[in-house]
């Protein structure tokens, strides 16, 4: 864990950061063709950071086509495995070295606090990339158990020229969860990262770059989903899309694929994820602790956010009392004071999306307070497993309590969803506790504690919230490779005697 510095410090790195503004085509920083530009703002303040390259479809043709020449050329996608690990690893030093402007970039673009930047994403994001760069020579291809007059090879191959859409709340991670195994792989990608925080996938380019990787593997176009991630989903020489984000912009890319070249497409989507907690969990206190980071880690901005605490009658009260407890020593405030631990909502769109569910009924527990434009304090709100606050994905800091009375109904309630992300379940009975693991209908259940595993187990989503695939371990690696049977015929047709 990074030694956290004072506001004033990380103040004094904010205000010394050379900001990108340019989109990353071909292993150089460029204008859009357009010239055309967008502004990027800090959520915390109102203020406007920099102006940022607004490109469309003519930047995305460029970029693909620089990305597909790399890709042909075979400068990446051919060269030994050793060397690709090498540019990774040595673009994980890199990112390591410059961990602090990253935090404070990250932190600046989005909202989110110095604190999570500096102790999580930043951490985890080097780690992400460094675990798949070791991959890379470790995943061994196979040969099939055909007969004595045949060999059967399986081989993975680099599926070819990528499009990596990413999400406004993890910028850094989940650049790092699809650039790390789609470069591991061999593929060139054209990444475009939310127009609400661009900065620091244009600095991690920028540092992919001095690291070695060759100009046109790694592309960064800049602007809003019309104008770039729409020509990237339909963009007929880009082999598959990986995107995560919300469910209703995943199913524009399933179309856009049917209406093109039939690209292969991965989704990582939204989540209205349960947290149980049934009346013989021990420790109460540790529960509260981790239902309280489920619930308002990132300011709620967290598809597997823990939303909807589904507690058993006889333990509600005691529980409640703690995790309003945990609640209030979570600080809101400026994000670059290290203290905080809720910062600002990612833009003022969103923040009026949020903080509209603050009247949409239900007994208030706890908080329901606007701090001041863009900050919400963290909210516990109890209400009906069938209204809006329990059935759609708020995506901030407002914890929704259903109240049940067995462990048959907190199951039902917890799978009565569109989703099918996260869960969480808490008890002291190990055979309830598998028995529910295996009953939730989710990509991902953690028993007493809350989270989504680590860079090793898979992450993805049941019903609508995922599709095609899993980021993170090796499964990550299957949507960025193709398999190829190769098929060899060992009988000796001018001989068939044996000698």
């Amino acid at each position: 864990m990074a030694d956290l510095l004072t506001t004033a410090e990380y103040k004094a790195i904010a205000a010394a950061l050379d900001l990108p503004q340019n989109a990353f085509i071909d292993g150089s920083f460029r204008p859009a063709i357009s010239g055309k530009t967008f502004t990027t703002v800090n959520p915390a303040t109102g203020g406007v950071l920099t102006t940022v390259a607004a490109c469309d479809a003519a930047d995305v043709d460029m970029a693909v086509a620089k990305a597909r020449e790399a890709f042909d050329d075979g400068r990446w996608a051919r060269l030994h495995p050793g060397d690709r690990k090498a540019v990774l690893l040595k673009l994980a030093r890199l990112m390591e070295r410059n961990a602090r402007e990253l935090a404070v970039l990250e932190s600046l673009d989005s909202g989110k606090t110095i604190y999570d930047c500096e102790t999580v994403d930043v951490p985890e994001t080097i780690h992400v990339i460094r675990w798949h760069a070791e991959l890379i020579d470790k995943i061994y291809d196979q040969v099939a158990p055909a007969s004595d007059n045949h060999i059967a090879m399986i081989l993975r191959e680099a599926v070819g020229v990528v499009g990596l859409v990413l999400p406004w709340n993890f910028p850094l991670l989940m650049l790092a969860w699809k650039i790390g195994p789609a470069l591991a792989a061999g593929c060139s990608v054209v990444v475009k990262p939310a127009a609400e925080t661009p900065l620091t996938a244009l600095r991690v380019a920028e540092l992919a770059a001095e690291a070695g990787l060759p100009r046109g593997v790694l592309n960064v176009v800049t602007g809003g989903g019309a104008e770039v991630g729409e020509p990237l989903g339909r963009h007929p020489d880009v082999d598959t899309v990986s995107f995560t984000g919300s469910t209703v912009t995943g199913r524009r890319f399933l179309h856009y694929s049917a209406d093109s070249n039939l690209k292969e497409v991965v989704l990582e989507l939204g989540g209205k994820n349960p947290c149980i907690v049934l009346d013989d969990a021990e420790d109460l206190d540790a529960v509260a602790a981790h239902v309280v980071n489920g619930a308002f880690w990132n300011m709620g901005q967290n598809c597997s956010a823990a939303s909807r605490l589904i507690v058993q009658t006889g333990i509600k009260a005691q529980l409640l009392e703690r995790v309003a407890a945990h609640a209030r020593a979570w600080p809101v405030g400026d994000p670059l004071d290290p203290e905080t631990r809720v910062g600002a909502l990612v833009s003022k769109a969103h923040f009026a999306k949020v903080s509209g569910y603050l009247d949409k009924g239900g007994k208030v527990l706890l908080g329901g307070r606007i701090v001041a434009e863009g900050f919400i304090e963290p909210t516990i709100i109890e209400a009906d497993h069938g209204g809006l606050l329990a059935t759609e994905e708020i995506f901030g800091p407002i914890l929704t309590v259903i109240e049940v009375a067995s462990f048959a109904e907190a199951i039902a309630v917890a799978n009565d969803t569109a989703y099918g992300l996260a869960a969480s379940i808490f008890t002291a009975n190990g055979k309830r506790a598998l028995r529910g693991a295996r009953m939730l209908r989710a990509g991902t259940v953690t028993v007493n504690s809350f989270g989504e595993g680590d860079i090793s187990t898979p992450f993805g989503g049941y019903r609508q919230s995922g599709f095609g695939g899993r980021d993170n371990g090796i499964h990550a690696h299957d949507q960025y490779t193709q398999l190829k049977t190769i098929w060899l015929d060992l009988t000796d047709h001018a001989d068939t005697t044996l000698d």
